[in-house]
């Protein structure tokens, strides 16, 4: 087994930029292309990746690649490929598949040719006449081909990178831990500055900033379907385990707060709170935005208010962005990020923003609006 693999971490579009400098944090050289961050690495990057990543939305190993017209090509090239290196003779290997704009359309014909190759090169390798047994570790297999070129690939997360585990209750819309963590991370927030959200729901951004505040790995309290993988040896789980648990600042102090009109939103992010362990760090409160008051300099708004998308919704949302216009217009001091939908936000705001950036929350495209305060010293 060669101890060196390509790793695609995947990311939501606009975020690829992000994830890429968390790989490179890792001290791995990324290269990017469209929903991907690309990077070879030694196998202990798999339990590190899937630990510290906060914003990729799953750790792929590559298994190969090559051009596919026919479907005899499919199974010649998949078939070549050293699958007894990953799976094991009882590993269980499902296969997903994705078709766009290539000769090989019928996305449930590729996975079952796929599956065959595979099976017969395991059959071979290791020695086995009859049926594969499957009752191992799962080994979930993805086939994407774009434009006729096949791309496979074993996804090492198992569930979602975004299942951080402390989710325990959430609102109507909640917002993904991963893109929480990028609208942190997009900012120049430091652990030292004060952070409010005035729009919490179910606290996932306060949580997010305080894990990246005391440098929590996001991954420390879950598991991945990779650790029951024979070829990663335990030591590199427990390597990476430790790692995460001597860098993790917990004595770092924060200001973080997070606040809601909906008093059961708060209620749910104080559990989710106490489920991810940070339960002293945030401070909830249950009140209006026209409450807000900023006694200190140089702190952050960050917030993923209500969008407008149901038109009897607007005259609500435009009343909420024009006072957080005007509470802002008074602490030239403090920077504000926020992430709508509402095309007329700077109108409303009574501002234009000092940045845009185009992001999707789910399948809605919004705009990070950003202004950065004028530091007070």
């Amino acid at each position: 087994m060669t101890q060196s693999v390509t790793l695609i971490a995947t990311s939501a579009m606009g975020l690829e930029s992000v994830v890429a400098n968390e790989v490179r944090e890792l001290g791995y050289d990324p290269r990017v292309e469209n929903g991907k961050v690309i990077f070879e690495a030694p196998v202990s990057a798999i339990p590190r990746c899937n630990l510290w990543l906060r914003v990729a939305d799953r750790v792929k190993l590559l298994v190969g690649k090559f051009t596919a017209e026919t479907f005899d090509e499919l199974f010649e090239a998949t078939k070549a490929l050293p699958w007894e290196h990953y799976i094991p003779e009882d590993g269980s290997f499902p296969v997903s598949g994705k078709s766009h704009k290539s000769k090989l359309y019928s996305v449930s014909d590729c996975q079952a040719i796929v599956k065959k190759a595979i099976v017969e090169r395991l059959k071979l390798k290791h020695g086995i006449a009859n049926k594969l047994p499957e009752t191992g570790a799962l080994y979930k297999i993805e086939v994407a081909i774009l434009k006729d070129k096949a791309l496979l690939t074993l996804d090492t997360s198992g569930v979602g990178l975004h299942k951080r585990g402390y989710r325990v209750g959430q609102g109507e819309a909640p917002l993904k831990e991963t893109l929480a963590a990028a609208l942190v991370l997009l900012t120049n927030w430091k652990a030292d500055a004060p952070l409010i959200d005035p729009f919490c729901g179910s606290g996932t951004i306060p949580i997010e900033a305080a894990l990246i505040g005391q440098n929590i790995a996001p991954g420390f309290n879950r598991e991945f379907a990779s650790e029951a993988w024979k070829f990663i040896k335990n030591k590199f789980w427990d390597e990476a385990l430790e790692e995460a648990e001597d860098i993790a600042n917990y004595e770092q102090q924060l200001e973080i707060v997070g606040s809601d009109i909906n008093h059961q939103m708060i209620e749910i992010s104080v559990k989710n709170t106490m489920e991810a362990g940070l339960t002293d760090l945030i401070t909830w409160k249950q009140m209006q935005l026209r409450d807000l008051t900023l006694k200190q300099d140089n702190g952050y708004i960050i917030g993923n208010p209500p969008y407008g998308e149901r038109i009897k919704d607007e005259d609500y949302v435009v009343h909420l962005y024009k006072t957080l216009g005007e509470i802002m217009g008074t602490n030239e001091t403090w920077s504000v990020y926020i992430l709508t939908s509402y095309k007329e936000f700077e109108k409303v705001y009574g501002k234009q923003a000092t940045k845009r950036r185009k992001l999707f929350n789910g399948f809605i495209e919004t705009n990070y609006y950003q202004y950065f305060g004028k530091k007070n010293s």
